[in-house]
């Protein structure tokens, strides 16, 4: 045998020293494997549901059961607060539905409440409805706002930031109703209509998922990282579940799912968990390059690593060390080719040059295409006129010369 497979094979040998067990206890392991390899494969819903309830304290154990329903084909259904119990429930052999019990500042006892209150008097028509009938001595604003963030009124009104809007008018007409209702009125009015939920601009993805996050722990409607997938692919090849070990810098991009701090003998470093919605890899990164990068390094924020990739021979996965760090629009100038306008008139130079002139000074050439009935041209602006790509200027842009006119163009 090659000396390095003995070393390798005696390193598995030493490794599993640790925990190593006699033959009866390894019996018994042997069977409670196969009694739940057994269970999963022909009853998956209620066995994940189970699992999942088993540890819907736990943020951390309730993404991973999550995750594993998704890679086996299990469909999690969003928390619903006609639909859901406490725990997670199996609805049939291929779906399971969320507990409500596993939602952030909820509570056995509010939930709980809240499900006696639907069995005995049906489902809630909406929210004013909702707050009318639950006990708000259990059921506080608290819990009703995280509901609302987790999707668990979304049958009864998908605006999530309308809702949350109006849950202290809803809570406060419950009370009117409560105390008019004990009074007994002399002339027996009728209780007045509840009022009309406040008006709000429904949220934008991104913030749809940071309320989502807040109360599960976790994004369940959707992935952040979708709302930078197409122009992130442009300059970043491969996604995270396609890493694999290689001799030259890896360019990669995620979400920062979490930052985990460690002091070392050099200076402070940062582990940064990255999410793509496909997979989820470990960055470290070292001192200088955390230092130099710390004011933007946060939870949610979308984060582009130049790095190496290698074989971690202790877990078995994969090693990734950040050699550089971008944020979006660092990555923009760093990878654009150019900022590519349209411009057949929607905007006035002056207009335009308004638009540019506090972004200038950077990197990224601004190309206009003009084209009228007799002629075309392009024309690339002096590198005076160089901007920085950030987020704001495209979104003025957009707002001047209409989002299909404005375009990054990549190498």
């Amino acid at each position: 045998m090659a000396r390095r497979a003995a070393e390798e094979l005696f390193g598995l040998m030493e490794k599993f020293a640790g925990y190593g067990f006699n033959k009866s206890h390894a019996a018994a392991y042997a069977l409670i494997a196969y009694h739940t390899a057994y269970l999963k494969a022909h009853h998956g819903a209620a066995f994940m549901a189970a699992n999942l309830s088993a540890v819907m304290d736990d943020t951390d154990k309730v993404r991973g059961f999550y995750e594993d329903c998704r890679a086996n084909g299990l469909k999690v259904l969003a928390p619903d607060i006609n639909s859901s119990e406490y725990r997670f429930v199996p609805v049939d052999r291929e779906a399971l539905r969320y507990g409500l019990g596993a939602v952030k500042g909820t509570g056995e006892a509010a939930i709980g409440a809240i499900v006696r209150q639907r069995e005995s008097g049906g489902p809630f028509r909406d929210l004013f409805d909702f707050c009318r009938r639950v006990d708000s001595r259990i059921v506080n604003r608290r819990v009703v706002e995280s509901l609302i963030r987790a999707g668990a009124f979304d049958e009864l009104d998908p605006n999530r930031a309308r809702l949350l809007a109006s849950v202290g008018i809803a809570m406060e007409a419950a009370e009117q109703q409560l105390r008019a209702a004990s009074q007994n009125s002399l002339f027996g009015e009728d209780a007045a209509a509840p009022p009309g939920l406040l008006e709000a601009p429904e949220w934008d993805m991104k913030e749809r998922l940071a309320h989502e996050k807040a109360s599960l722990g976790f994004y369940l409607s959707g992935h952040p990282f979708a709302a930078y997938q197409g122009e992130a692919a442009e300059f970043v090849k491969q996604r995270l579940a396609q890493l694999a070990p290689a001799s030259s810098p890896v360019l990669m991009a995620g979400i920062i799912n979490s930052v985990r701090l460690q002091q070392t003998r050099r200076g402070r470093m940062a582990v940064i968990l990255l999410d793509d919605a496909t997979a989820q890899v470990e960055v470290a990164v070292f001192s200088e390059v955390f230092e130099a990068n710390r004011a933007w390094i946060k939870e949610d924020q979308l984060l582009v690593v130049e790095g190496k990739v290698s074989h971690d021979e202790f877990s078995g996965g994969l090693r990734v060390t950040a050699d550089k760090l971008h944020d979006l629009a660092a990555a923009r100038s760093r990878f654009a080719r150019a900022v590519y306008l349209t411009c057949n008139g929607e905007a006035s130079p002056e207009k335009l040059k308004g638009v540019l002139a506090p972004y200038r000074n950077g990197n990224c050439p601004v190309v206009i295409s003009y084209r009228n009935g007799e002629a075309a041209c392009e024309l690339e602006l002096g590198e005076g006129w160089r901007v920085n790509p950030q987020e704001g200027l495209l979104q003025s842009l957009a707002a001047s010369l209409r989002p299909e006119n404005v375009r990054v163009i990549y190498q």
